[in-house]
């Protein structure tokens, strides 16, 4: 990404010093057996503990979550990411290492300078030799936007997987980033071969006691990932790559962005349809993961300030509104593009609706967004790195929704359900788009309109039955079995109104929430309840 570029895209992550070899690698299955005794022990006593059931828990006990700042290492003029004061400044996201032009398997910073030539001109080595000196960590950015991703020209495998290695061990970094847009992220041939790049060095890494975190940075609509961005993943998870998450560039919307969204609400849009797209992707590839792990997974990283597209400007509301969303739904890793740009335009830049690559084009006041958009994430590159993905079915499969704690009805593939009903699967609530019978609320699928479900959010602790809303004796009838009713004709049933579809007799109203469509019986709407509750005499 560089503010520079027209649709600038999201650099890559490469962690601090690697982790030694008798250091432990974090499994996030290390907690589950004592957060399920815990869970039993408190259903027992009719407690539920959990945010979003127990895997929310067991993914919350691990959850570590760290930010870091892209810098544009070769932008004119040179931004001191070593001297940054702000904490949450600390940790930096370098970019971009591309593809030399006279060698394609040849790292360089932008095209403009090999690894030695970056230490001698830029000093490179002794400013990230000070940044670990104050103790922050580096994250290394593979590709961009406008150079040739290594993975895309270096088309030797060996050649390939010591290029990237190279990079790796020259700037002691345990986490890369790989940024792929354009044709870096088009490319079907390249996206096999770095994949088989990647496994290869992850695992050599990893059988040396060595960490190595693997972040996918991808272009995000509001819809979510592009064909081009779940193709990405999907190589990445068939060649057997432990993904350690995918950082989503939530800025440069264009079309897909509704004029009246503010840019935070269109980056929620995109981030959330993302998740769910991710976790179908594990489902594919044969891992099951949990929501709150899922979302574990995820990066976020706008472009503060005046965004490429005319018209977008992200605020420092959007950077607030941003970050309380992922501290809700717990996402591993904030990002911002980029460090550079984190401050107000001087007076002698004009134009400020023109993309600059060393300010925001917007009056920050004395705010910085590396300040909003950190807030909360106090964890740390290099720790993440140690992070393993363990399948999560065994969990999954073992969930049970019990109706005593759940405000609607649990999900049965017998039932039918009509437009707008709500139903409880799996510790979520679950609303209908359109008529449905025995299609799972959960059923993986990459695209909203392959599932005749919305996922409206988790069961909450606490929460119990929501009742029907019902009226009084003698507002209608009472239903009995043995009465002809004709169509339109009121009862209450229980207490609740129904009202005829068509000729009946002795079919119970009892059976509409199970068959609605089979049913002579319809429930009056809530809101018809409550205009009848009004109109009744006090």
């Amino acid at each position: 990404m560089s503010a520079a570029d027209p649709g600038a895209a999201a650099p890559v992550t490469l962690t601090a010093p690697a982790v030694k070899a008798d250091r432990p690698r974090r499994r996030l299955s290390v907690v589950r057996v004592f957060l399920g005794i815990v869970l039993v022990v408190a259903l027992s006593a009719g407690g539920y503990l959990g945010w979003q059931w127990w895997g929310s828990a067991q993914a919350a006990e691990a959850y570590d979550p760290w930010f870091a700042g892209y810098v544009d290492v070769t932008a004119t003029p040179t931004y001191d990411f070593e001297a940054t004061a702000d904490l949450a400044g600390n940790d930096v996201v370098l970019s971009f290492i591309v593809a030399a032009t006279d060698d394609a398997c040849a790292p360089s910073w932008g095209t403009h300078f090999s690894l030695d030539e970056a230490s001698d001109e830029l000093d490179l080595d002794r400013r990230l030799a000070r940044v670990k000196q104050l103790g922050g960590q580096i994250v290394v950015s593979f590709g961009g936007l406008l150079n040739t991703e290594l993975g895309t020209g270096c088309t030797d495998k060996d050649a390939l997987i010591a290029a990237y290695a190279a990079v790796l061990d020259r700037y002691d970094v345990t986490t890369i980033d790989l940024d792929l847009e354009g044709a870096n992220l088009t490319d079907s041939a390249a996206a096999t071969r770095r994949a088989t790049a990647i496994a290869e060095l992850q695992a050599d890494r990893r059988a040396a006691g060595e960490d190595l975190a693997v972040w996918l940075t991808l272009p995000v609509a509001t819809g979510g990932l592009t064909e081009d961005g779940t193709n990405a993943v999907s190589a990445m998870l068939d060649a057997q790559v432990d993904l350690a998450g995918v950082n989503l560039m939530t800025m440069d919307f264009g079309s897909s962005k509704d004029a009246d969204e503010t840019m935070a609400e269109a980056s929620i849009r995109g981030v959330t349809a993302a998740h769910r797209q991710i976790g179908t992707l594990y489902s594919r590839a044969g891992t099951e993961l949990t929501d709150a792990t899922v979302w574990q997974k995820i990066g976020i990283t706008p472009m503060v300030g005046q965004n490429d597209v005319a018209g977008e400007i992200f605020d420092l509301d959007d950077a607030k509104a941003l970050n309380t969303f992922a501290q809700e739904q717990k996402v591993g890793r904030m990002s911002l593009w980029s460090l550079n740009r984190d401050t107000t335009c001087g007076s002698n830049y004009a134009d400020v609706k023109r993309v600059s690559d060393s300010c925001s084009g917007i009056d920050q006041g004395d705010e910085k967004f590396v300040a909003l958009l950190g807030d909360g994430f106090t964890g740390r590159p290099v720790a993440a790195a140690a992070a393993v993905t363990t399948d999560e079915a065994e969990e999954i499969g073992s969930i049970v929704d019990d109706p005593a704690t759940s405000p609607y009805a649990i999900w049965a593939a017998e039932s039918s359900y009509l437009e707008g009903t709500k139903v409880v699967w799996h510790k979520n609530v679950y609303q209908t788009k359109w008529w449905t019978r025995g299609d799972l609320p959960d059923n993986p699928v990459l695209n909203e309109w392959e599932t005749p479900w919305v996922l409206i959010g988790p069961v909450l602790p606490g929460e119990t039955p929501i009742p029907k809303p019902t009226l009084p004796a003698g507002t209608y009838p009472e239903w009995q079995g043995t009465v002809v009713y004709e169509k339109n004709d009121m009862i209450l049933f229980d207490g609740v109104p129904y009202e005829s579809k068509w000729w009946n007799q002795g079919e119970s109203p009892d059976a509409a929430a199970a068959n609605p469509d089979g049913s002579p019986w319809s429930p009056l709407p809530e809101a018809e309840v409550k205009k009848l509750l009004d109109a009744l005499p006090k």
